[in-house]
């Protein structure tokens, strides 16, 4: 049992995004507790690609975010790239026709004015940044500034730097809170844990974790199927996916959706998606999800009909319906911070959320306004026009 523990802050969730959260608020001074019902990164974040991108962001609140948290995560690098397998491998987002390459370079002027470093790429350059890509493709943008991490190893590595206590198989089952309504910590089954600030960063569960404080955050899961070839010499360069990525990820349908996006790995393997379905968090294997990834593949890189898949797997993005996070405090629950939603984005947005919920807990004025990330932005069913 934790009999009397006391901190400044619980974060639920030993996610990327708690371990970022984790991180930023020790730096900032704070008492931190880390819980999560199971492993560190035994969630969404142990099911993801690791990617840290800017390329797949319409200009606006997302992608202020991301380009913050690409500064954070390019000063994590300097102390930690090799542990972390960072690699600032660049994107390669292509298009297949004159139609979607008018669209992609309308796209890459909004992002340049936002700060965003997006290079036309022609043709002929196109097949020098990656020899095996198909014949005949009309050009594509390039966006040095995305990159990669190994995620599972850089939640661990965060959370370890911080010097949070770490409590692992532990389920929230309450949070705790005054006569007044303010939050005054956590009840798991093994005990109490007092703090005057908790912080949501349960991804896929980050509405369940709100329920129990009282305020409602309409967080789904969408699956996601990633396939993981045989290892291979580096035959791709960068992260390269089509162009209408962009408008699946900005999508509100829930049926199964399939865009083409592929990258090699330090260790060898290919990895490839993207798939997005809202199916609940069914984990049962989908064999016609997993054909089409291996054929958007083959379309991009027709050398991947020859090379073996070793295995798939599947996660769960944690989705709003406005497709921006909640981060920040909940003006309906004193002490309660909420850090999730982040659908397919929260190994990339993790640092910038990190930095901002600190800001937060310490009164620092924020580096980014939170209006956007309100978490009582979205209305009660019966309040919905």
């Amino acid at each position: 049992m934790t009999k009397g523990l006391t901190c400044d802050v619980v974060v639920v969730g030993a996610g990327m995004v708690g371990a970022a959260c984790a991180l930023y608020a020790a730096r900032a001074g704070l008492d931190v507790t880390v819980v999560d019902r199971g492993p560190v990164a035994g969630g969404t974040t142990g099911a993801g690609e690791g990617n840290l991108l800017v390329s797949d962001k319409e200009p606006g609140p997302e992608l202020d975010l991301a380009l913050l948290s690409g500064r954070l995560w390019t000063e994590l690098a300097a102390e930690y790239g090799e542990s972390i397998e960072y690699e600032a491998k660049g994107g390669v987002v292509v298009a297949s026709s004159a139609e979607s390459l008018t669209a992609l370079r309308h796209l890459a002027d909004g992002q340049r004015a936002a700060g965003v470093v997006a290079e036309p790429v022609g043709p002929e350059d196109l097949y020098t940044l990656e020899p095996r890509l198909a014949p005949g493709l009309p050009g594509a943008v390039r966006y040095p500034q995305d990159s990669q991490v190994m995620p599972a190893l850089a939640a661990a590595h965060l959370i370890r730097a911080s010097g949070a206590r770490l409590l692992t198989g532990r389920t929230v089952t309450a949070v705790l809170r005054t006569p007044g309504g303010a939050v005054r910590g956590v009840r798991t089954g093994h005990g109490e844990i007092h703090a005057p600030a908790v912080v949501n960063a349960a991804g896929t569960w980050g509405g369940e974790l709100a329920a129990l404080a009282g305020a409602r955050l309409p967080v789904l899961p969408r699956r996601g199927f990633v396939l993981v070839t045989e290892p291979l010499p580096r035959l791709i360069h960068h992260k390269v996916y089509a162009a209408d990525y962009v408008a699946d990820v900005a999508s509100d349908s829930a049926a199964l959706q399939t865009s083409p996006v592929v990258e090699g790995t330090a260790a060898g393997p290919v990895l490839i998606g993207a798939s997005r379905e809202r199916v609940g968090f069914d984990r049962s294997f989908s064999l016609p999800v997993v054909r089409a990834l291996a054929a958007g593949a083959t379309r991009l890189f027709p050398f991947l009909a020859d090379v073996r898949a070793l295995r798939s797997y599947v996660g769960f993005r944690p989705y709003l319906p406005d497709h921006l996070p909640a981060v920040g405090p909940d003006p309906r629950v004193p002490g309660l911070h909420h850090a999730c939603g982040h659908e397919g984005a929260g190994i990339g947005l993790a640092t910038g959320t990190g930095h901002l919920i600190a800001q937060a807990l310490t009164g620092a004025p924020p580096d980014l306004s939170l209006s956007p990330f309100r978490p009582d932005r979205f209305p009660a069913p019966e309040e919905a026009p």
